[in-house]
């Protein structure tokens, strides 16, 4: 087992898909949330994310796929 975790090993983040990335991103900022990169398009694609922090600063990305 294990007696102790250490934040931040061997996890990444989490991916969660949202219809509307920047009205999510919008509400998110009004309640205060840590948006720390901003919604914007993947390199070479249709794809928009962003990066949102949780309250115990994991990283989450919010990925909004537009049809091809």
């Amino acid at each position: 087992g294990v007696s102790e975790y250490e934040h931040g090993e061997a996890f990444g983040h989490l991916a969660i898909a949202v219809e509307d990335i920047y009205a999510t991103c919008d509400q998110l900022l009004a309640a205060g949330a840590d948006v720390y990169r901003e919604p914007g398009p993947v390199k070479g694609g249709s794809t928009v994310i962003a990066f949102v922090r949780d309250p115990d600063g994991y990283a989450i990305e919010l990925i909004e796929r537009k049809p091809a």
